[in-house]
């Protein structure tokens, strides 16, 4: 199979891209995979390490609040129609496979134009404005959560659950511990704020970290372009990186981030779907700080289903005090079986077989 592969702007829009590849490999070996997208650093990344040819298209951003950039959006999305047009017609794919969002829609239109089958996935419980457009044009819509039923056509759909990379649960706390310097005689918290970092979260972490190092010891993925100033908040409060027990990193890749979910002993996330399945393959619990501007406040309706469960805490990220937050790591670690119901109920999110289903999908659509 000839198989492009669309979306970007994240590592949620992206490493499931690359699980579904994967499946679709072991199912048939001699296909190929083109990437149309964005042309990002986290992209060329991911792509090339993956060994997945790339091709850029324009694309604009969807935005919730007034720019001038809007102008040049305008002009954006049919020139990535247009670029979308020649690539494909250069490839020729039997199928699309969509992880949505705005990079994906003059990919998804101009596939529509050649009648070429898409398959998109729908990662969130309430989707986006842009993948509301594309499940027009799909053939197949794969969802991860219920909830989103009610915003597509019922006879496109199928339940897969969120795909994540199969090694992201694979991974060995014993190298971990030995490569950051950890002692396994203090509990491990993870902090990630996804693929970019997620500053609000910096932020309160680096104010919190005289009195979080007295109960954990901290491993802080801050994204890159945020890891000077979170180094220089915590080093205005008295920890210097590096000792003390905090721990701060730019970015994590695949091998290092199964190792951190494989050593941790509590995570703080944001609420991606995609982080949210991570989190759910490793079994591990989980404080979720919802990203408030979340289009359609995905992030927070993500939460409140895993909160609904018994999965995870959920705490806002406009009410994220010291003490409040403090108390609930006590808790996760020191009150007897309260940890465990997180675990055994956020497995639950967790579907194994998602990569294969949508496989699966794409197949079943071209033939």
């Amino acid at each position: 199979m000839r198989v492009v592969l669309t979306g970007g702007g994240s590592g949620g829009h992206l490493f499931p891209l690359i699980a579904v590849s994967r499946s679709l490999e072991k199912m048939e070996s001699q296909s190929e995979f083109l990437f149309l997208g964005p042309k990002g650093q986290l992209e060329k990344k991911i792509m090339n390490d993956n060994q997945i040819r790339i091709k850029y298209v324009a694309s604009g951003k969807a935005r919730r609040y007034f720019s001038f950039k809007y102008i040049i959006d305008i002009f954006k999305l049919p020139l990535g129609i247009i670029q979308s047009l020649w690539h494909l017609l250069w490839f020729m794919p039997d199928a699309v496979f969509s992880k949505g969002g705005h990079a994906a829609i003059p990919v998804v239109v101009a596939a529509w134009i050649y009648r070429i089958p898409i398959l998109t996935h729908e990662s969130d419980s309430v989707p986006g404005v842009a993948n509301r457009v594309i499940g027009k044009f799909s053939d197949r819509i794969a969802i991860s959560y219920n909830r989103a039923r009610r915003y597509f056509v019922e006879g496109k759909l199928l339940l897969t659950g969120n795909p994540v990379i199969e090694e992201i649960n694979q991974g060995s706390k014993e190298a971990f511990i030995e490569k950051v310097g950890l002692t396994e005689s203090r509990p491990i918290m993870l902090v990630i704020g996804g693929s970019q970092g997620a500053q609000n979260i910096n932020i309160a972490i680096a104010r919190f970290l005289p009195k979080l190092l007295k109960h954990v010891q901290v491993v802080h993925q801050t994204g890159e372009k945020n890891y000077e100033e979170t180094i220089r908040m915590a080093r205005e409060v008295g920890v210097k990186e590096g000792r003390g027990g905090y721990f701060p990193f730019t970015f994590f890749n695949t091998k290092d981030l199964s190792n951190a979910y494989s050593a941790a002993d509590i995570v703080i996330s944001r609420a991606g779907a995609n982080s949210i399945s991570e989190i759910a393959s490793n079994k591990k619990p989980v404080i979720l700080i919802p990203l408030p501007t979340a289009a359609n406040n995905h992030q927070s309706m993500n939460a409140y289903e895993l909160v609904e469960a018994g999965g995870a805490v959920a705490l806002e990220e406009n009410n994220l005090v010291e003490n409040i937050f403090l108390q609930n790591i006590e808790k996760i670690l020191h009150e007897e079986g309260f940890a465990d119901k997180l675990i055994k109920n956020i497995e639950k999110f967790y579907h194994f077989d998602a990569a294969d289903k949508i496989a699966k999908g794409l197949k079943d659509i071209t033939s």
